[in-house]
């Protein structure tokens, strides 16, 4: 992986990250058509950029990131983020492989976007309309929804939206909840990637490094303005836009998978 490289993979990071289009399988795709080397570097890399752009959520929510005499919120995140713990560390090993699989982004893509077409109908009338009304059990639910996007193309921030709206939160306390459940969830996997990276390539190169400290700071700066963009295109048009994009180009690749332009 070069330099280059590694800054358009942060872009389409940054980026997608928030919107239900799923990041991974963005770049995953970004990967393919660069020809980005498929080696642990770039397994970890693809994780490990994610951090940067969550990171832009404890910049722009500051103040309830570091509000410390609000414990409940930092209990919430606890409970919602132990289910992707668990499936993660159980389950490390069979996501590894996923992530080298164009075809199950593709596939995942394009049954998301038939679900996301029609998501606006299936919950209507929200209860819930901030944070501060989401019980622990809520909490934990949304986080059992999440582990949907350990599949590559389903998208973390599209399973736990929904997972919000299913449990009657309004669309916009959803796709909040989601960013902030994001911190922790990307925090343990980053750490868990980069330890794992250590330990079997015997550390980190100069050059790794600058790689990963490139991709995060890009991945940081592009998230800040996508976060807000989301939030105010979600309230206006909703899911429908979104699930049209992804059948579009869930059915691309299956094309290009067929006609063997992009590799499987």
């Amino acid at each position: 992986m070069d330099y280059i490289q590694s800054i358009i993979i942060a872009v389409v990071e940054g980026l997608t990250e928030f919107i239900p289009i799923s990041s991974t399988g963005h770049m995953i795709i970004a990967e393919k058509m660069l020809n980005v080397p498929d080696n642990d570097f770039t397994k970890m890399f693809t994780v490990a950029i994610q951090l940067g752009a969550i990171l832009a959520v404890v910049v722009l929510y500051y103040k309830k990131f570091f509000n410390f005499k609000n414990l409940s919120f930092y209990y919430k995140l606890i409970i919602g983020v132990i289910p992707a713990l668990a499936l993660g560390f159980l389950l490390a090993d069979k996501i590894d492989e996923l992530l080298e699989s164009t075809t199950t982004v593709a596939v995942a893509l394009l049954l998301g976007g038939v679900v996301l077409l029609f998501i606006d109908n299936f919950f209507k009338n929200p209860k819930v309309h901030d944070e501060k009304e989401i019980g622990f059990g809520k909490s934990f639910i949304i986080g059992i929804w999440q582990c949907l996007a350990m599949v590559p193309g389903v998208s973390r921030s599209a399973a736990s939206i929904i997972g919000g709206m299913q449990q009657k939160l309004s669309r916009h306390a959803a796709a909040e909840f989601s960013f902030f459940l994001a911190v922790p969830t990307m925090l343990a996997a980053t750490g868990y990637k980069l330890l794992k990276y250590y330990k079997t390539s015997g550390g980190f190169s100069s050059e790794e490094i600058k790689l990963l400290a490139l991709g995060n700071l890009v991945a940081f700066l592009v998230a800040l303005l996508a976060i807000k963009f989301f939030i105010s295109f979600l309230q206006k048009h909703g899911f429908r836009v979104w699930g049209i994009y992804r059948i579009i180009l869930g059915v691309v690749l299956l094309i290009l998978l067929q006609k063997g332009i992009i590799a499987r």
